[in-house]
């Protein structure tokens, strides 16, 4: 596979994902907003952009409504959910030979879609229609694409940028919990902290599936358990990362090269100590510094793949 094929792939299921993701934490932070809360409009969006990565020139500026404005539609900042859907296609339609005709027309009418529902100023800003037009659009080319494309190569490169995604959100998100509103723990938990526990759970869509697993008592240490080690949640650190090294030994062994050795080495380790590893442990050491070295870990695994499959070097094209 060449090497921008393989680069478009990775981005435009990275940057599905990301909209995905920013819309959920925007859509469930404006619905805690609604229940009278002990956590300041300032806190609260301050941790939104952290869990977000301070993305690049988007600061807290006393106005949610301009801010809301600027992650979901502002298409000069490529963090927005917005920008991010516009990447996605523009990355798809530079390599409309490798996806389906259905890929190609359920993220070209998810562009319309959104681009539609963009409101021409912060006042005016409504997500009623704009987030189901979105969830449904992501999740539909998702479908689209494990139907009507073969599991190649191709499909795998899709999945590796789905799943890096996912795990580094999702650490990312735990990071600022675990820091804000996890650390500060005791005996006794008031009702404010447990509406921001389901926040995050439904942040990551999983509090129905926790709630099937732990039933509905919450407590921080399952929480973190579910979303960090649970083997069967789409959402959860250890699927995506399990996600994530099964399809890069797929490419690994499509491309019959034994350049991908360290790659496979650190997304194996990363698996390995997922898999492994028990809340208890973690607990008992330090949680913050267990999701930053995740963190860490997820940005050398994007790093190797670029160097192994997409920059590669001239002598390591003459060995494939």
């Amino acid at each position: 596979m060449l090497s921008r094929v393989a680069d478009s792939l990775y981005w435009t299921s990275r940057y599905l994902e990301r909209a995905e993701h920013t819309a959920r934490v925007v859509d469930i932070n404006m619905g805690l907003m609604l229940d009278k809360s002990e956590v300041s409009e300032e806190r609260r969006w301050k941790r939104v952009l952290a869990a977000l990565g301070h993305p690049r020139d988007i600061e807290w500026n006393d106005d949610v409504y301009v801010l809301v404005h600027t992650l979901c539609f502002d298409t000069s900042n490529g963090a927005s959910v917005t920008a991010c859907v516009f990447s996605a296609r523009e990355n798809a339609r530079q390599i409309r030979e490798a996806i389906s005709t259905e890929q190609w027309q359920r993220l070209n009418r998810l562009f319309h879609e959104i681009s539609r529902l963009r409101p021409p100023s912060p006042s005016d800003t409504q997500l009623s229609e704009f987030l189901p037009a979105l969830y449904d659009g992501v999740h539909l080319f998702q479908g689209v694409t494990d139907t009507t494309l073969s599991h190649g190569e191709g499909w795998q490169f899709l999945q590796v940028g789905r799943f890096l995604e996912r795990a580094t959100a999702t650490t990312k998100l735990l990071d600022i919990y675990q820091r804000e509103v996890f650390a500060n723990v005791d005996d006794t938990v008031d009702a404010y902290e447990y509406l921001e526990w389901i926040g995050l759970l439904r942040t990551c869509t999983a509090f129905e599936a926790y709630c099937k697993v732990y039933t509905a008592d919450l407590t921080y240490e399952r929480i973190l358990e579910f979303l960090l080690l649970d083997p069967e949640f789409p959402h959860s650190i250890r699927y995506s990362i399990d996600r994530l090294h099964r399809s890069l030994d797929a490419i690994q062994q499509e491309s019959h090269g034994h350049h991908a050795t360290e790659l496979m080495r650190v997304s194996g380790k990363l698996q390995a100590s997922l898999g492994y590893g028990q809340i208890s442990e973690i607990l008992g050491q330090d949680p913050a510094r267990y999701l930053r070295r995740i963190l860490e870990q997820c940005r050398q695994i994007h790093d190797l793949i670029y160097e192994v499959y997409i920059q590669y070097s001239v002598q390591t094209a003459l060995a494939l």
